[in-house]
Formats: structure tokens, sequence, C-alpha cells
């Protein structure tokens, strides 16, 4: 029989409420408020901070502070990523960045939802949690208050316009915005 955990990353309707995910939840909110207090002059310790909190974080990843997500273990740093403040990662599903991806403030991406179905949200006194990944690709840059919803892919060299709300997939090479995001232009190879 499967583990919540492993419900939760494999898209399966999870028990949010399972203690492996409470213990695991509470070590990353003891990590990010350790990294959200660190100063920016400390280096090191912030490396350290990061290396423990993610899944993977490649070099030259920098996140400024505040930076929330709910286990950081799920998510995935290419090299060179940049994240402005106030970006919020719910990584109950696997978060997938590229390299070369800069992120403006107040980013979301969202990997947890719930039944659209109110019968189905909540069973048996239990919430129902659901999880989808989010996967975005290299050259790509999330301009501000930008939201992206659970099950999105992002494909390489994409702009994202701000306060855009990505509720599908978009292609490499496209500039998109808007709420719902869509494209509004096609992006020439260098």
């Amino acid at each position: 029989m499967p583990t919540e955990k492993e419900k939760m990353l494999s898209g399966a309707a999870y028990d949010a409420s399972d203690p492996e995910l409470r213990n695991l939840f509470h070590k990353a909110k003891d990590l990010i408020a350790k990294y959200n207090a660190s100063f920016t002059t400390d280096a090191a310790l912030r490396d350290k901070i990061l290396k423990s909190l993610l899944g993977f974080a490649g070099k030259g990843a920098y996140i400024e502070p505040p930076f929330y997500c709910d286990y950081g273990e799920n998510i995935f740093f290419g090299d060179n990523v940049y994240l402005n403040c106030n970006c919020v990662f719910l990584d109950c599903a696997k978060i997938t960045i590229g390299s070369r991806v800069l992120f403006a403030p107040n980013v979301h991406i969202y990997t947890a939802y719930h039944p659209l179905n109110a019968k189905e949200r909540v069973v048996k006194g239990k919430i129902v949690d659901l999880a989808s990944p989010v996967t975005i690709g290299d050259d790509v840059w999330i301009g501000g208050n930008v939201t992206i919803l659970p099950g999105v892919t992002i494909g390489s060299n994409v702009v994202i316009g701000a306060g855009s709300v990505v509720t599908k997939s978009i292609p490499s090479n496209t500039v998109a915005f808007g709420n719902p995001c869509k494209i509004i232009k096609r992006l020439e190879l260098l």
C-alpha cells in the first residue's frame, strides 16, 4: 500500500495531515524561517540551508527572502535561477525549474489543488488534497505577481508578463500574458 507521500507525488488523492508529511512540512518551515532570517552577507549559511531545503539547487541559485514553500524537497533548480522576494512555491508535487530562469517578486507556483465537486472536497471529515507537477524550461523570465497553476509546463525561452495567471501550458519561444495567460508573440531563436 502506498504511503501518503507516495500518493501525493503520484497525483493521487492524499491525506496532508499524515504524520510523515507533517514532519516534512515542519522541517521545511524551520529551514525557511532560518533562511528568511539570515543575513544577505552570509552566503555560506544561505547555501547550506538551501541545500538542506531544496531537492536540488544548481550553481548560482539565489532566493531573495522572504520565500515560502510547503516541503522544499520537491523543488529542483537548474543553474543560475534567481527568485526575487515574496515567492511562494506550494510543492506538493515536483516543481522543476531549468537554468537561467528569473522570477520577479510575488510569483506563486501551486501544485496543490482540490476536487471541483464540493461533495468530493471533504470526505469523512477530511479534506481531499491532490497535486500535479509544474515544469519550467531554460531561459525563462516570469514577471511580477504571476500565478502558475497545477500541471502547467512552461517551455524554454519564454517570457510570462506581470500579473498573469498561467492556467495552461505555454510552449517554448513565446511571450505570453494575461488572465488567463495566452500567447501574444512568438520569439525568434538566436
